[in-house]
């Protein structure tokens, strides 16, 4: 692991100079040699932009290691770390010192921008490139915020800054967003291709960055819903009456590119499995009604394979096969004993375009292996205590998720199968991401139309004002990211659907009956594979939200449609939105063993949801405190608790 670079030198005067006609990592003259007027701010917006990205070695701990595993849109297979309130402090360096980077890169942007209007030698557009700058710091500032807590709103500028408490931090970013907008003129054009390759998001196309600005002003005001609604409610409204970012044309995404830099993919890691969570997959299943049987020859490319899948598609009502004794029942998935030997009937239909489906080796989708070498192992054994193989299960044209936490010695009984540990033998077994993502090639995506659109429907069910109805908002946000996969056909099936996914929601915005307490399921002994039975199956009960009663509700409808679209790409949001409102239910992790690092989490708690079972925050990096003892000491005290991953924000719940 890389040390904690000391972020006070990361920007100093020096990088104000550093960029004299090439860019920074080009440059090999005199730093000092070059003045600010012929310092180019659009290298300096480059530079953070693309440094925000994450090469390979910070993504891998970041990006997978922490977000994902906390943002729960794919277990934590290969991690097993942060999931379980546990923390690296080497991977929380990588991650600080990179994003503390591309802190100080726009910084320098804004500090050069600003000299050169004072001097007189901007150019037309400089003052736009500021307020772009500006915008941009709000963001990276956000997601360190989001991250760790306090952080210095004067930082990253070459001394020792003071941290603030999150709050102040938030109304700092709000501030920026408000005023850059104000400031930010979208009749400015820049027609020099050698500046509008400078920003690799937009282009410097001003009109989309000021929808940018407005829609990520809707992301911050949200984010304070639960513990500042007054605040919350006048910055959305102000922001939700601008131009926002409503178009899949105007997605703000960064193109990857093979190799190992900070445009590297952030699934490049070929040893990471990354297969769908519990989490997800409840969410999923029987959601939309749109059966799998009609989405499978959309995902599978021969015929031959399209009717052994066809062939696997299990009923409605069927749960799958019983393993009460090689599965866990220590946790509060009701569903954590059986495994479905089969394709559910009914499916959102982006699971099968985000995942890969186990068997399905010679479609494009399939991951590459463990570094390069496929590997399409579906048959896994089934053990009794003595760990005598029973029998074995072939996993092809299956779909289960995998879940995070401790198995015990039950870890044993289904490894290659459930706990999904020795990824060599399980690539084949459990949906895994799919290739897609893993070659970068892929975009990735910062901000998208959908989030807009569900940023608006829920402030219009909060009763704040926005420009389109709730439910307008909500389906506009569904079809958004159905065209963004390029499923917008089974759109009309799936916006009225009245099914319950395995939580109890259903996608339609008009059914807000609630499901009952249970369903009854049938099921098959999954040993002797004879009998074939009935069982009534409790929904899962989310004590974190409205006391656990409120399963299909129209926040819940919105934050689970959010969730989904926000995967693969935002897995920082799907955790903000669960610290925040406590949605959408996340499953506990397994407790077949004692974990130390979630001390709450007991035998006898295991069946409800509380925020001591979930990871909060990061903690700073341990340099931090060699760094800036004052800092950290400031950044401590504004937390309101100790530096520990369970210690929550200010602006989640408590």
């Amino acid at each position: 692991m890389k040390k904690l670079k000391n972020y006070i030198l990361i920007l100093m005067a020096a990088p104000l100079l550093l960029l004299s006609c090439k860019k920074f990592q080009d440059i090999n003259t005199n730093p000092v040699a070059a003045s600010t007027d012929q310092v180019q701010v659009e290298y300096f917006i480059d530079n953070s932009i693309i440094k925000a990205q994450q090469n390979p070695d910070v993504s891998e701990r970041g990006f997978v290691l922490y977000w994902v595993a906390a943002g729960r849109q794919m277990g934590d297979a290969d991690g097993a770390t942060f999931s379980w309130g546990g923390y690296d402090d080497g991977w929380t360096s990588n991650v600080y010192a990179n994003q503390s980077s591309a802190l100080n890169f726009i910084n320098s942007a804004i500090s050069v921008a600003n000299q050169q209007i004072l001097a007189g030698t901007s150019k037309a557009y400089t003052n736009n490139l500021l307020q772009v700058s500006r915008i941009w710091r709000a963001y990276l500032l956000s997601e360190m915020s989001d991250c760790y807590g306090p952080m210095p709103i004067d930082g990253f500028q070459g001394v020792n800054p003071n941290f603030v408490d999150v709050k102040s931090v938030y109304y700092y970013m709000l501030d920026e967003l408000k005023d850059a907008n104000t400031k930010l003129d979208p009749s400015v054009t820049v027609t020099d291709n050698a500046v509008t390759k400078e920003d690799p998001a937009y282009a410097f196309n001003f009109t989309n960055w000021k929808a940018y600005c407005n829609s990520l002003r809707l992301r911050l005001a949200m984010r304070l819903s639960q513990v500042d609604a007054a605040k919350a409610k006048t910055e959305f409204e102000a922001a939700a009456s601008q131009s926002l970012l409503t178009n899949n044309n105007q997605i703000f995404q960064i193109q990857e590119k093979p190799g190992w830099d900070d445009l590297s993919g952030a699934y490049t890691r070929c040893w990471y499995q990354l297969p769908i969570s519990t989490t997800l997959d409840n969410l999923m299943k029987g959601l939309g009604s749109v059966k799998s049987s009609d989405q499978i020859a959309g995902v599978i490319a021969s015929p031959s394979e399209q009717a052994l899948a066809q062939a696997n598609v299990k009923p409605a009502n069927y749960v799958g096969q019983y393993f009460p004794a090689q599965l866990t029942t220590k946790t509060n998935n009701p569903y954590s004993a059986f495994w479905m030997d089969g394709l559910p009937y009914t499916i959102d239909p982006r699971a099968f375009q985000i995942f890969y489906m186990p068997g399905n080796s010679s479609d494009p989708s399939f991951p590459s292996g463990t570094c390069g070498a496929v590997n399409n192992v579906t048959v896994g054994p089934i053990k009794d205590a003595a760990m005598h193989t029973i029998r074995n299960i072939d996993a092809k044209y299956t779909w289960n998720g995998v879940p995070d936490g401790n198995w015990g010695v039950k870890g044993g009984y289904g490894d290659h199968m459930f706990k999904a540990i020795d990824i060599t033998t399980t690539m084949g077994m459990v949906p895994t991401l799919s290739q897609k993502f893993r070659g970068q090639t892929a975009k990735r995506v910062f901000f998208a139309p959908w989030e807009t659109y569900f940023l608006l429907a829920e402030g219009a069910v909060r009763g704040w004002a926005t420009p389109v109805s709730g439910q307008t908002a909500y389906e506009s946000g569904i079809s958004s990211s159905f065209a963004y996969w390029g499923i917008s056909s089974f759109l009309p099936t799936y916006l009225t659907s009245t099914d319950y996914n395995r939580n109890g929601t259903s996608v339609s915005w008009t059914n807000t009956t609630e499901p009952g307490a249970s369903r009854t399921m049938t099921y098959v002994d999954g040993l002797n594979l004879v009998d074939t039975s009935t069982m009534v199956v409790n929904y899962p009960v989310n004590n974190l939200y409205q006391n656990g009663t409120v399963r299909n509700d129209l926040l819940t409808k919105i934050i689970t449609q959010k969730f989904i679209a926000q995967t693969p790409w935002l897995p920082l949001e799907t955790w903000s939105d669960h610290r925040r409102l406590g949605l959408p239910f996340f499953d506990n992790v397994v407790l077949e063993d004692v974990i130390p690092t979630l001390p709450d989490l007991t035998a006898s708690t295991y069946m409800t949801s509380s925020v001591k079972f979930f990871p909060q925050r990061m903690k700073y990096p341990s340099g931090l405190q060699n760094s800036n003892i004052n800092g950290y000491n400031q950044a401590k005290a504004a937390l309101n608790g100790d530096d520990l991953v369970l210690t929550p924000l200010w602006w989640a719940q408590h």
